[in-house]
């Protein structure tokens, strides 16, 4: 029978909602009179034009007009239908909804219901996996593992952390007592798409993922024992019906009283190193969710902070990844500092060896952004090389772009020109022709190298063609395409380079264009990758799958060949040994024929 939610309920509901509390979850609101003033959250403004009226429960933008009641703001900022966005505010208000048979054919959306239900599956499941860690033998050791790091009970408690059994088929067994259906675990994403009754973790430390208001709705697994070369340090949720990987911030749901209270936020590189911050009392970190950082989640904490803190590993991949946040934030008209961290090698570590004071120390004195590319770029251009100057000012005019005031630009053009010592009038002539000087770089490069390739005499092949097509539709094509062919399918050299990256890259659960563009040293790749994203087609799907269906028939045919030459190098042989392996090769041949038939019928 269909239902939708009652007028009576509706009224309730909005009568409930306190929308002074509601928005100040989204945006920092100050009292004036009767009414509250604060930034807009649909629009960039630096000078509030935001006001919400408690007596009237409405809420007006006078910069971009944006208007309406407590159910239009998260119906907007959340994206939620508008049943979804009361049946938020009635969990939120505690609201018991009624709901009424509708003769027009209309229904409650399947998908709120669904959610709800993944949401409590996952929940429960997080408070089983964290009675194992905490009380059962089988997750002792599990425990004695991530104590001995320096983690208390507390924070156990806090940030539930859990243990996944070592046996692959509990978990199944278990919900299924709880009367869960198959159908409904199967698209759980808890158990494996090839075998439903296998657990997705097993024998790992587990994290539970929050959503902003606290519910548990995706997990992470830690490896600790075992072949660590065929399992992966982090084994993390995909997206999910509840669960977006790129618009989720780990501990969010802890921190945002903190971030809206201090106007900073820390942004860190995992689980471990967000709850030895917030352990410490630094309760303003949160982390990607094993991805890159993204727009949407720089987004979620925009409206609260002043400043953001990056935490990143000092590694080469942390180091470009720092890099890459620090222009995402830029471009959003955000300050950017960066913690180095002396003491050890993530916040856990020192957390550990140096205790609170020390981490609290490193967080304190980090340093301005452009002071930190300044020093990471003397690492690498010396400064009594014309070249190297050419060079470090070059790789620091990105940075300079990302800037939002001419002033700063013009403050950091001048700092650039002190830390290398170069006349400022050169610096500017420079960073007023940096697209000539980048290919004039690339060129010389090239030239110095032996490699007389340039971007515009590069064949575009058709392996080429769609390796690069299938990194303009993130993962979704790779993951296609990876199914099907693997780099030694590819014959183009330029080709096989870049699929390799993207693998690992999705192997690291880290694929997207940015990722993929820090991994490569050549600087036509990187041209190839950028004019290919530009030039993306709605037809990318279908362009990508016929290429790969010429990859396997081009691959097959190359083996036939190398099969046919061994043939003929054989079969004039006596040797019993020969006589046996052209058998096995002439099988192989045939086999191969079929498959080449396949392709092309």
């Amino acid at each position: 029978m269909n239902n939708f939610i009652t007028q009576e309920s509706i009224d309730e509901v909005a009568l409930k909602t306190d929308i002074i509390d509601l928005i100040s979850e989204y945006v920092p609101l100050t009292q004036r009179g009767y009414d509250w003033w604060g930034c807009c959250p649909f629009h960039n403004e630096k000078t509030p034009s935001f006001k919400v009226s408690p007596d009237k429960k409405f809420y007006y933008c006078f910069g971009c007009h944006a208007k309406g009641s407590a159910i239009n703001f998260v119906m907007e900022m959340e994206k939620l239908s508008y049943p979804e966005s009361i049946e938020f505010l009635a969990k939120k208000y505690g609201v018991q909804l009624e709901y009424k048979e509708n003769i027009d054919g209309a229904k409650r959306d399947d998908n709120t219901k669904l959610k709800e239900e993944y949401i409590d599956l996952y929940g429960r499941v997080s408070i089983s996996f964290h009675y194992m860690l905490m009380e059962t033998e089988a997750g002792k050791f599990a425990l004695d593992y991530i104590m001995k790091r320096g983690i208390t009970k507390d924070t156990l408690e806090r940030f539930r952390l859990g243990y996944a059994p070592a046996d692959r088929t509990w978990l199944k067994k278990f919900l299924l007592k709880k009367n869960y259906s198959n159908d409904f675990l199967k698209n759980s994403g808890l158990f494996s798409k090839n075998y439903p009754d296998i657990a997705f973790f097993s024998d790992r430390l587990m994290f539970p993922i929050f959503d902003r208001r606290g519910n548990v709705v995706a997990f992470g697994g830690r490896f600790l024992r075992g072949n660590s070369e065929k399992s992966p340090k982090y084994l993390n949720s995909g997206d999910l019906i509840q669960y977006k990987k790129g618009s989720t911030l780990y501990a969010f749901n802890f921190a945002k009283n903190s971030i809206r209270e201090k106007k900073t936020v820390i942004f860190c590189e995992g689980y471990m190193d967000c709850i030895a911050y917030h352990q410490c009392g630094l309760t303003y970190a949160v982390a990607p969710l094993g991805t890159a950082l993204t727009e949407e989640q720089i987004g979620l904490v925009k409206p609260f902070v002043n400043e953001i803190l990056l935490s990143f590993d000092s590694d080469g991949a942390g180091q470009n990844a720092t890099k890459r946040a620090i222009i995402m934030c830029r471009q959003q008209n955000i300050t950017v500092r960066v913690i180095q961290l002396k003491g050890g090698k993530d916040p856990a570590e020192i957390m550990l060896n140096f205790g609170r004071k020390t981490l609290t120390d490193e967080v304190n004195g980090a340093i301005l952004d452009s002071n930190y590319l300044l020093s990471k770029l003397l690492e690498v251009y010396p400064k009594n090389s014309p070249e190297g100057k050419a060079k470090a000012s070059l790789d620091f005019f990105s940075y300079i772009d990302a800037l939002q005031s001419d002033v700063q630009k013009d403050a950091c053009l001048e700092q650039l020109g002190r830390t290398y010592g170069i006349d400022q009038e050169a610096i500017k002539k420079d960073y007023n022709n940096r697209g000539r000087l980048s290919k004039r770089i690339a060129k010389k490069e090239n030239i110095a190298q032996g490699n007389a390739e340039t971007l515009e005499n590069i064949k575009l092949t058709a392996e080429l063609r769609a390796v690069l097509t299938a990194i303009t539709d993130n993962a979704g094509l790779f993951q296609q395409m990876r199914a099907e062919i693997s780099s030694d399918d590819l014959d183009d050299p330029l080709a096989k380079k870049i699929f390799t990256i993207m693998e690992e890259c999705f192997k690291n659960e880290t694929f997207s264009v940015g990722t993929i563009l820090n991994r490569c040293d050549d600087p036509n790749i990187k041209d190839l990758i950028i004019q290919s994203v530009q030039e993306y087609s709605e037809h990318a799907e279908k362009s990508v799958l016929d290429s790969i269906n010429l990859i396997k028939r081009n691959s097959l045919e190359r083996k036939r060949l190398n099969l046919l030459n061994e043939i003929q190098s054989l079969q004039d042989s006596v040797l019993t040994e020969d006589r046996e392996k052209l058998k096995d090769i002439l099988s192989q041949k045939v086999d191969i024929d079929k498959q080449i038939a396949l392709l092309k019928g």
